[in-house]
């Protein structure tokens, strides 16, 4: 192995995040000020590049538009991330809008482009050799062929004894799925990350000590965001810990759950307790709120 860690598989999306902050409420047919900004993102690609600004080995797989393809390696090598993005002929990157209202929420237009058709023959079985963690992002399982390849490719790590941990990623696609299938297609998964919303949805309950005993059974451990309110990590047999957050001036909550996942992952690997896995976690999504955009500077 690279390192002492090992290394993590990331699948999911690369996407053009474009943030829209309007002064005020929209005006139906009129005009708005707003502060508008492009920046990288993706679920996936968030959790990549901060997990290789943490100093965790780790490859990123996605599929983008061929001509975007080198200055996305280019962009991701920056952060000390493996790319293995697969060009696609015809389909562009993926384009994300983010319209972010006065406290900070965000709301998304999606139109994923190549990551649409993400394949089993993308997947860089030969890295699983040196690899001891896979990260799926949620989004790569609401579309048949990257579904598809993130859940061949689980198998794979599965077979071979690494763990394999998915994150909810959007409450709206999961309940348009339907929340039997993404706990069908993820069931024997190491660990599920979820937020507040995407738990419920799963769940079928708000309540947080339900939620670990509902959904407890379909993984070996269960992560919920609560955002301002921390976090908590429990199993089938109920909530085994929950931290508080600090209070911090929200400005984006862009990737601060890709922030989350990828800071609790890169502490586990380096064998710390399950506690300071979970405060590090709330640390660095806290503190990804603090600034616009889904990764970091």
């Amino acid at each position: 192995m690279s390192d002492s860690t090992g290394r993590v598989i990331v699948i999911g999306d690369v996407m053009t995040d474009v943030i829209v902050i309007p002064e005020g409420p929209l005006v139906r047919g009129s005009d708005r000020r707003a502060q508008i900004t492009q920046r990288p993102g993706g679920s996936g690609a968030n959790q990549a590049v901060w997990l290789g600004s943490m100093g965790t080995p780790v490859s990123f797989v996605a599929r983008v538009g061929a001509r975007d393809k080198p200055h996305l390696e280019a962009y991701l090598r920056g952060f000390h991330v493996d790319p293995v993005l697969i060009a696609d002929p015809v389909k562009p990157s993926g384009i994300l809008v983010v319209i972010v209202d006065a406290g900070g929420e965000r709301s998304f237009l999606t139109d994923r482009g190549a990551n649409l058709d993400l394949s089993h023959s993308d997947m860089p079985v030969w890295l699983l050799e040196e690899t001891r963690y896979v990260l799926v992002s949620g989004y790569s399982l609401f579309a048949e062929k990257p579904r598809h390849a993130a859940r061949w490719m689980a198998g794979e790590a599965q077979s071979r004894g690494i763990p394999v941990a998915v994150d909810a990623a959007s409450v709206g696609f999961v309940e348009e799925v339907g929340a039997d299938k993404f706990l069908e297609w993820t069931k024997g998964f190491s660990t599920l990350f979820a937020n507040a919303d995407e738990a419920v949805a799963l769940a079928g309950s708000d309540d947080l000590e339900t939620q670990m005993r509902v959904l407890g059974p379909n993984y070996g451990r269960v992560v919920v965001k609560l955002g301002a309110g921390g976090a908590a990590v429990g199993d089938a047999s109920g909530v085994k810990l929950k931290l508080p957050a600090p209070a911090v001036k929200v400005v984006d909550t862009t990737g601060a759950g890709d922030a989350f996942a990828a800071a609790f992952v890169s502490a586990e690997l380096r064998g710390v307790d399950l506690e300071t896995c979970l405060r590090r976690g709330i640390e660095a999504g806290s503190a990804a709120v603090t600034k616009v955009g889904g990764q970091p500077d």
